[in-house]
């Protein structure tokens, strides 16, 4: 028996999506550097089934047919770089390598390089849904040598999420890196969303003063609505688990986030593009914050402040919550989008941004309502440069942002961190400003550094300084942005 393709990495995304696979019809061979984790998944969950255990790369790539096939579930980094160096003597030209792991996306455009000069082709796929969506259907987000899309798109889709008659979770991204970027800046979106959940959810405890269970309900009623989504369900769910002695689970658990880099990833990108995307830095920034658990416990025995229970009504206050979180998840996919249309600019990927939205609407960790709304807006216009301008989202911000706003003013009076949700509702307020304070900057860069400066009544492009001092002369710096 000669297998369809091979996966290397026996961990739970890979055990599921081998899984998830040999359902769909695919004959696995099957490798792990640990052999008895080979023997006993092989004498374990997949007992019976087409995957071909193996207990060398030799044997494994034997297994194959050609075009091989060969699809790498390890941990990012040198790990990758490792499989793929014991590989290459052991594959011909034509074949293929495809790393499923949250690669860096430089490291996938330089993989691809190395492998294309070579004859052989290299495909970065995010894939995303966890473990859940691994076994019965994860978003994948393929990029690479595009001529491996037409012997891996058929495995690819046959194994993706579907959604609205039967469509794949799953297409072509881009050249290069472009798959791992995409499945980057989802994650960075992730970020962002658990944030402002957990802020949501911080309002609720510690300003209105509700028990896990009712907030639970207020998550499922959400989940109803606008809201709906994997997170949110999830949410719900958290709140109201118990252990075995009848306590919740949710109360005994560390409050110390951990992160594997794809929001820090996110941020530096965004960095060098120069794009805002200040919901996805801020949810990386809580993070960091909240690691600093021993600084937070000294903290809050020597600085003092508000910290009482908000003087209103709750229903109503429920509902202002309810637009100020939703109003967020759309600031930060708008931010998102106008990250990764930069990124397909500087790096000449041809990215089809309704295809992402709709790769985006099922098996992934964001997937959500609202998604269904993304696709539409840029079949409506391919060239959108912020989602926030087009209709649906321009109107839906607008009629959340009066109890938005009474969200922020209210958690600020209460001296209650909102991050992520009050960053939101600046970077609205920034955007809509047609004038700004930056002149004060570029006054500023000027006096101290003759940076020099354009004028309101001069064409664009031409450079100002001023001697702000009387003796400062007309040497001025060269005009640059980094």
């Amino acid at each position: 028996m000669s297998a369809d393709i091979g996966l290397i990495g026996l961990a739970v995304m890979g055990e599921n999506l081998v899984l998830n696979m040999e359902k769909n019809g695919f004959v696995v061979a099957v490798f792990n550097r640990t052999l008895s984790k080979v023997d006993d998944f092989v004498n374990g969950r997949a007992k019976g089934l087409k995957v071909i255990g193996t207990h060398s790369l030799e044997e494994f790539v034997s297994k194959l047919k050609k075009p091989r096939r060969v699809m790498v579930m390890v941990r990012a980094g040198d790990a990758v770089d490792k499989i793929i160096e014991m590989l290459l003597p052991l594959l011909s030209k034509g074949d293929i390598i495809i790393d499923g792991g949250n690669s860096y996306f430089e490291d996938t455009t330089r993989r691809t390089k190395e492998l294309e000069a070579k004859g052989m082709m290299f495909v970065g796929a995010g894939v995303s849904g966890g473990e859940e969506g691994a076994l019965n259907g994860p978003s994948i987000m393929p990029g690479g040598t595009k001529g491996a899309w037409k012997e891996i798109g058929p495995i690819f889709q046959a194994i993706a999420a579907k959604v609205k008659e039967g469509v794949p979770c799953c297409e072509w991204v881009g050249d290069g890196g472009a798959g791992h970027y995409v499945k980057m800046v989802h994650n960075g979106h992730e970020y962002s969303c658990c944030q402002a959940i957990a802020e949501a959810y911080w309002v609720m405890k510690e300003g209105l003063g509700m028990s896990n269970e009712e907030m639970s309900g207020v998550f499922s009623e959400w989940n109803l609505g606008k809201l709906e989504s994997y997170l949110i369900e999830i949410t719900a769910q958290i709140l109201s688990k118990k252990d075995e002695q009848g306590t919740y689970v949710i109360d005994y658990i560390l409050d110390k986030a951990g992160q594997k880099g794809t929001g820090k990833w996110t941020v530096m990108s965004a960095l060098e593009l120069g794009v805002p995307v200040t919901l996805v830095s801020e949810a990386v920034f809580a993070r960091c914050l909240s690691y600093q658990k021993e600084d937070r416990v000294f903290a809050s025995n020597i600085f003092t402040g508000p910290r009482e229970p908000f003087k209103v009504d709750q229903k109503q206050f429920l509902n202002d919550l309810h637009d100020s979180l939703y109003a967020s998840f759309l600031v930060s996919c708008a931010q998102c989008f106008v990250l990764m249309g930069a990124a397909g600019s500087r790096y000449k990927w041809d990215i089809d941004y309704a295809a992402v939205a709709h790769m985006w609407r099922g098996g992934c960790i964001i997937r959500s309502s609202y998604l269904e709304n993304i696709f539409q807006a840029f079949q409506l216009n391919p060239a959108l440069s912020n989602l926030m301008f087009d209709h649906f989202f321009s109107s839906e911000i607008q009629k959340c942002s009066p109890g938005w706003r009474r969200v922020v003013a209210a958690t600020s009076k209460s001296g209650v961190a909102i991050p992520v949700i009050s960053s939101g509702l600046s970077y609205y307020d920034g955007l809509r400003a047609a004038s700004g304070p930056a002149n004060l900057i570029q006054a500023q860069r000027d006096y101290f550094g003759a940076h020099t400066y354009e004028r309101l009544d001069r064409n664009a492009g031409q450079y100002f300084h001023t001697d702000w001092t009387g003796h400062g002369g007309s040497t001025h710096s060269q005009a640059y942005n980094i």
